[in-house]
């Protein structure tokens, strides 16, 4: 076996060969460990991808099984979620099958790579069960198409058998103290981040041989002695080869440790520039249209309504209506792009509405009793529908390791006026594998709102169900203020009624409402049934938008909850120009941790992906429990409204 010191002038005596004048910290050649942090085979790097980079990592390993999913909110920033199956070793009061465990996973780069090397510092499975729980500090220096690391591991990274005194113990005795607490999972124990008496170095490379094939080589420092049951290793160099099937498709083969063989797939994606990127579509002018009538033409042909134009003396006044475009920015490229194509010379005043709700105005009542009305669009009801295949995942089952369903849904919306709209989900599941669900949930208090959901799963299979059927009714009665109305089947699981208040000023970062609904559990048939819980569920919530320095969207929420219990949600995400979002959640209520269980409180990710030239809008939690729940509803005002909003 390599000493520390051979290995590395090993690495360093490559450098003369190099030919290739690839950059080391790219997205092409960065890729995904087993664990779903940017990084080599088991071992994290210094590097991080480019804000609004998405993956997904599967990996098959010995014993661990492992589906994570990765996002880069801001480049300095990765934060993945991960379920695992642990082979061979029990889940208690479920000994005949393997353990299951989630967790989180933060990295954050504290230096950029220059004439010394990039740092990044991580903690992995935070807040989790302790299987997985470590953190650690590594560099990273990039020559050519060679990529070299070097990093020290504690906790289950902290397994070689060259670790020395942890550094830090030195500027105080309490970093020498690892001992976990025994609690339910879940907890936040800051004060043991990066303790413990020792601490393991681990280091490595990868080397680009083409735009094809990636070699990785590491030492390894695993820790395989812990409370997961790893084979004992033959020795502490792993090597693995990662062919690229494109762009955003990998598969890696790795001999971890000399014992054993693992396979892992990486899908990764630039979510912030993907082929939902607005493009504006330039439409080709007929001989007898009339300057009007092309603007009309090219503002619709790129997704924006129009209800009325209006002429003065030194301007042209357009009503747009748009439930497309994620941000005002695009529409304003519309108008401009639309009236220089259209001829017109004179200035664009507009009004923008949706739903009916009137977000922005550079119109006064001044301003449209001196105009002419050019154009108004008739008023007429219209249908709209589509079908489309998806994908219904269930991660977290006692059962089985991984459950899906794979449905054919219909989405249809019927226009009865300008503000007020019928819509509706109906889903017919082609092949699920939610028939076996047999364990109830273990804690249900302080009522069970979501813990049963096992129970509407098993009706899936073979029949239509309705997933949603609702009207809204939007006004807002005075400016800047905005009220909906909803009432029918608000979601798989609650029908009711209710409404949603919120201030919105488009020119602040801030607004301000309330939510009220009457709400009624549905039953497991999915149609329109219902047991016998109904609650009043209601929040005031506060939204703030900053996108300065550190750009991000934040959501403030107070009330009671689905199950009647009290508290508060915190949300935080980051939003780009085209419509993605990442984000995160987590929800305190008067459920003590005892009663909640494992897990201690709700928390989870969110969000919204470009694939496909179609939006992938998702919501995880580690668990499934009732505390903390809230309803799924289709929109929120502020859902619509933000749209209206600048990124600057």
């Amino acid at each position: 076996m390599f000493t520390y010191l051979e290995n590395l002038k090993w690495i360093f005596s490559l450098t003369p060969f190099l030919s290739l004048s690839i950059i080391a910290d790219d997205f092409n050649y960065n890729s995904y460990n087993n664990h779903g942090v940017v990084g080599l085979v088991n071992m994290p790097t210094a590097r991080m991808f480019d804000e609004g980079v998405i993956g997904l990592t599967i990996y098959d390993g010995t014993p661990d099984q492992k589906i994570t999913i990765t996002s880069s909110p801001y480049d300095w920033l990765e934060a993945s979620f991960f379920y695992t199956n642990i082979q061979d070793l029990p889940y208690p009061g479920f000994e005949f099958q393997d353990y299951k465990d989630k967790g989180f996973n933060f990295k954050i780069k504290l230096k950029d790579e220059g004439s010394f090397p990039g740092i990044a510092i991580g903690i992995n499975d935070i807040a989790g069960t302790g299987y997985y729980s470590s953190e650690y500090i590594v560099a990273s220096y990039g020559i050519d198409n060679l990529d070299i690391h070097f990093g020290l591991g504690y906790g289950a990274l902290n397994g070689s058998n060259k670790s020395f005194k942890n550094p830090l113990s030195y500027l105080h005795d309490s970093f020498n103290d690892r001992t976990l607490g025994e609690d339910l999972g879940g907890q936040f124990q800051p004060s043991k981040y990066f303790s413990g008496i020792d601490v393991s170095p681990f280091f490595g490379f990868s080397y680009a041989f083409n735009d094809t094939f990636l070699l990785k080589f590491e030492h390894d420092s695993t820790k395989t002695d812990g409370r997961i049951a790893y084979d004992t290793p033959g020795k502490r160099e792993t090597m693995a080869l990662e062919y690229k099937f494109n762009r955003n498709l990998s598969i890696g083969l790795a001999m971890e440790r000399d014992n054993y063989l693992s396979i892992k797939f990486i899908y990764k994606q630039d979510a912030s520039v993907s082929n939902n990127s607005f493009k504006y579509k330039k439409v080709a002018k007929k001989e007898d249209d009339s300057k009007f009538n092309h603007l009309i033409t090219s503002i619709e042909a790129n997704g924006v309504g129009v209800n009325k134009i209006l002429e003065t003396a030194d301007s042209i006044g357009i009503e747009i209506t748009q439930f497309t475009h994620p941000n005002l920015d695009i529409i304003e490229e519309i108008l401009y792009s639309a009236k220089k194509d259209a001829g017109i010379k004179k200035d664009i005043k507009y009004e923008a509405r949706i739903a009916d709700l009137k977000v922005y105005s550079d119109f006064n009542e001044g301003y449209i009793n001196n105009s002419k009305l050019i154009y108004e669009r008739k008023a007429d009801r219209s249908f709209n529908t589509s079908n489309k295949f998806s994908v219904r995942p269930f991660l977290a089952s006692r059962e089985e390791f991984f459950k899906l369903a794979i449905m054919a849904e219909n989405n249809s919306e019927f226009i009865i006026s300008d503000n007020f709209f019928f819509s509706s989900n109906i889903k017919y599941t082609i092949k699920d594998n939610f028939g076996d669900f047999r364990f109830k949930p273990e804690d249900t208090y302080p009522a069970q709102v979501r813990s049963d959901v096992k129970e509407y799963l098993k009706n899936f299979e073979n029949r239509f169900i309705i997933g949603r059927a609702q009207f809204d009714y939007h006004i807002t009665p005075i400016k800047d203020n905005h009220i909906m109305l909803s009432a029918g089947i608000l979601e798989e699981m609650f029908s009711g009624y209710g409404l949603e208040y919120l201030y919105f000023n488009n020119s602040k970062n801030y607004a301000l409402g309330f939510e009220l609904f009457n709400v009624k559990k549905r039953d497991y048939e999915l149609r329109f049934g219902h047991l016998d819980y109904q609650n009043v569920t209601g929040h005031i919530n506060l939204y703030y938008r900053n996108y300065e320095i550190i750009p991000f969207d934040a959501k403030v929420s107070y009330g009671e909850y689905l199950a009647g219990d009290v508290g508060t949600t915190f949300e935080i995400s980051r939003s780009f120009s085209n419509g993605a979002e990442f984000g995160v959640f987590a929800s305190f209520t008067d459920v003590t941790t005892e009663q909640f269980g494992e897990g201690s409180f709700d928390k989870g990710i969110f969000f919204n992906i470009p694939i496909y030239k179609n939006f992938v809008n998702y919501t995880w939690r580690p668990l499934t429990k009732d505390p903390g729940a809230k309803l799924n509803r289709k929109n929120t005002l502020n859902d619509l409204l933000v749209k209206f909003r600048s990124f600057d």
